[in-house]
Parts: C-alpha cells; sequence; structure tokens
C-alpha cells in the first residue's frame, strides 16, 4: 500500500522526499524498498485478480454503440460468479466479491412495484386454486398473470406477462397503449401457441391465476380462457402476496428491461415499438440465459430442458 501510494505521487513530489515524510511520521520506508517493490514481478494473485478484473470489466463497464452494455451487467456478485463458473472460468465466489466491490460494480435493484390494477367489486369472481402456493412440480401445471405500467416519453404503455410457475418461464407477454381487456388475452393467447409449437400443448389442466383486477374477471377474458382450457383462478385475500410469483418477475422487468440504463434499452423509450423491442430481447434472454437462484442458477428454459430429459429418461426406463 505505502508503493502504492509513493508510485501514484512520485511524479509531483519525487520519490526520496517523499519517503523522508513517512519515515519522519513513523512509516519507515527507503527509496531502494520501493525501486525494489517496481521491479519485482507481479504475484499469481495480483495476475490473476488482473485478468478477473478485465472479464468483469467487459460486462460492467464495455458498451456498445448504442452504449448499452451486455446483459449480465445486471447481476451481482453471486450471480455474476456462477455466470463465469458457467463460462469454464474457475474463479472463488469471494474474488468476484472483492474486485466487484473494489470497483463498484454492482447488479440491478428493484424498485418498489406500483399497482396498475384495479378491481371491479361487483364482477363475478373465480376461486383461488392457488392459496399463495406457487410450487408445482411439472411445467404447465400453474400459470401466473399481471401487468404493469410503462412510462414512455410523454405517456405510458402497459406490459402484460403469463409466466409458468414451474421454472418461472415467460410464456405470454403483450405491449399495449390502453389497459382493456384484449392485451392481456392476447399474452394469454400468446403462451398458449407458444406451448403448441413446442410440442406440448395444455391438456386443459392448467390453473391460470391472477390478481382481482377488472381485466382479469371481465367475461371475455373468462371465455378466453375456457377456450383455451385454462381453469381461472383470482386470489382471494387481495395483497401483493397473492401473486407474489407475478409481482416478482415484474420487479425484475422493470429493473432489468425499463430502467434508464437498462442492456435492452436503445435510448428513451418514445413508442410501443421501443418498448416491444426491448421487452422481446429481455424476455428472450430471461429465459434462455438468466441465471435464477431458485433452479440452481440456470435459465428457465434450461431448467424445463432437464425436467423433459428425465421424463422420457423414466419413461424409456418403463418400458424396458
Amino acid at each position: 500500500m505505502i508503493c502504492r501510494f509513493i508510485a501514484e505521487h512520485r511524479d509531483t513530489f519525487g520519490v526520496a522526499p517523499i519517503c523522508r515524510v513517512l519515515t519522519a511520521h513513523g512509516c519507515k520506508i527507503a527509496p531502494r524498498t520501493f525501486y525494489a517493490w517496481r521491479t519485482r514481478p507481479l504475484s499469481k494473485r495480483a495476475l490473476w485478480d488482473t485478468t478477473i478484473t478485465a472479464v468483469l470489466a467487459s460486462y460492467y463497464d464495455e458498451r456498445d454503440e448504442h452504449g448499452r452494455r451486455k446483459p449480465e451487467s445486471l447481476y451481482g456478485s453471486l450471480k455474476m460468479w456462477a455466470h463465469l463458473q458457467r463460462q469454464g472460468i474457475a474463479v472463488a465466489r469471494c474474488t468476484v466479491e472483492r474486485l466487484m466491490a473494489a470497483h463498484g460494480w454492482k447488479g440491478a435493484t428493484r424498485a418498489k412495484k406500483i399497482r396498475t390494477t384495479v378491481p371491479d367489486p361487483t364482477a363475478p369472481r373465480p376461486p383461488d386454486l392457488v392459496d399463495r402456493d406457487f410450487r408445482v412440480d411439472r411445467p404447465d401445471a400453474l400459470y401466473v398473470a399481471d401487468f404493469t405500467y410503462v412510462k414512455m416519453v410523454p405517456c405510458f404503455a402497459y406490459t402484460a406477462f403469463v409466466i409458468d410457475a414451474f421454472a418461472g418461464t415467460i410464456v405470454g407477454w403483450e405491449v399495449s397503449a390502453s389497459k382493456e381487456t384484449t392485451f392481456v388475452q392476447r399474452a394469454v393467447n400468446q403462451a398458449c401457441s407458444l406451448r403448441s409449437i413446442q410440442g406440448n400443448p395444455l391438456q386443459g389442466n392448467t390453473i391460470h391465476h391472477s390478481d382481482a383486477g377488472s381485466q382479469y374477471t371481465a367475461i371475455r377474458f373468462g371465455e378466453t380462457l375456457l377456450l383455451q382450457g385454462l381453469r381461472p383462478s383470482i386470489g382471494s385475500v387481495g395483497d401483493a402476496y397473492d401473486n407474489a410469483l407475478a409481482e416478482t418477475t415484474i420487479g425484475l422487468y422493470k429493473a432489468e428491461c425499463i430502467a434508464a440504463d437498462s442492456p435492452f434499452r436503445k435510448g428513451p423509450v418514445r413508442t410501443i415499438a421501443d418498448v416491444e423491442e426491448a421487452t422481446s430481447a429481455w424476455v428472450r434472454w430471461f429465459n434462455t440465459s438468466r441465471l435464477m437462484h431458485r433452479l440452481g442458477r440456470v435459465p428457465p428454459l434450461e431448467f424445463e430442458a432437464a425436467y423433459y430429459a428425465a421424463l422420457g429418461a423414466d419413461q424409456s426406463a418403463a418400458h424396458t
């Protein structure tokens, strides 16, 4: 530390005068000690720190032609460590934590969600089939849905999501300039179409859970669920915990995709097309690349693929 201090100020004061002042104040050091330190090769730890710092800087400091960082810049130290492990970089977790702290690199933080759905007290309400238990043992057992606002210049847009509770995969989403029921219907239709394209069409026993917003209690929305073979469920208590999984995903969306320094935005959000472009890129990254703690730090679609691989292996073993 002392030698680094001398190196930082030698051009201004000179090595010998700095050493005299430090020695006079009880910190004894000779100029030859400083010059020996300068010519000494870096230790293995220092070389490794330099290498990992350069890797981390490629995520947190480097920007593309639009001024955007890589999506992994949203990670805190734990997920960044897991990401580097998956990239074949065998770095210690404490090293990542130390270097990120030293350079002031931090992941995205979530702000409190502003509630956008307004209940309709006169609308008939389906029963609560979830009761705050979002744990399921297979894909397409439970979908949760919600929507949020996106501030544009100079107005607002709204983004609706449909999320599979098994791995947190976003299976449907839709952006709209209004909060009319049709836009949450389109998100549901998109989710069902996606599962059909993937070769796993819904079997008529999937629960669709939401809060009691007027869009989700509307007759037309109930008809959409019926036609798609989804079982409607509405939270019964009326607070954020009734739809906690959807609230969590929307919190990530606001922090990672919509925030001003998001790596998915090319600049100010002015049009619906801007929101759709950013949302599409984020959803793709979220499903295919974003590491999830509760899944053992693998992305949602990878977790689903592992489930189907294990299921196929069990079925093959049962037929032999």
